[in-house]
């Protein structure tokens, strides 16, 4: 992971795909979103959505496991070229969630993240704080997701 001072507004970063099966589908819905839609094909032809729809916490959740799984490459990578590696604090929170168009059983959603935002904080000393916009795109090039969230990140320590 990057330092505060390595990024820079309008980053981009390509952060993997996710395919959403059926069973995937259903089996996260039965322990978190136990709604009719997302736990029987049947039930979600006849719904709004028009197929078996996954839930948004799913398509939220995917997104945050492969940011997270990114994030621990890239740590990785920088660490093997003998780079210091910065470790990002927790999120202060996000805003602008949207869940913009169903995601259906058999559709593979693309998530990037482009920083939007960049600010030292003003109670931490030591730290900055990152906003960006990260977006999932279905295998139709379709934006389904999207959410914009914040990330303490450290200032490269000067001696």
């Amino acid at each position: 992971m990057r330092f505060f001072e390595d990024i820079a507004i309008g980053q981009r970063r390509e952060i993997g795909a996710y395919t959403f099966t059926a069973e995937a589908i259903k089996t996260f819905a039965a322990k978190f979103d136990p709604q009719r839609f997302h736990l029987d094909e049947e039930e979600g032809k006849n719904s709004l959505f028009g197929g078996l729809a996954a839930s948004g916490w799913h398509v939220g959740s995917a997104c945050m496991s492969l940011l997270v799984a990114d994030g621990q490459r890239l740590a990785r990578e920088a660490a093997s070229r003998g780079e210091e590696v910065a470790v990002w604090g927790p999120s202060p929170g996000f805003r602008d969630l949207r869940w913009i168009r169903p995601v259906l059983a058999g559709d593979t959603v693309s998530y990037v993240s482009e920083v939007i935002d960049k600010r030292t904080s003003a109670s931490r000393p030591g730290w900055g704080i990152l906003t960006a916009r990260t977006t999932g795109t279905n295998q139709r090039g379709e934006e389904v997701y999207s959410i914009t969230a914040s990330a303490f990140v450290p200032l490269r320590k000067t001696a």
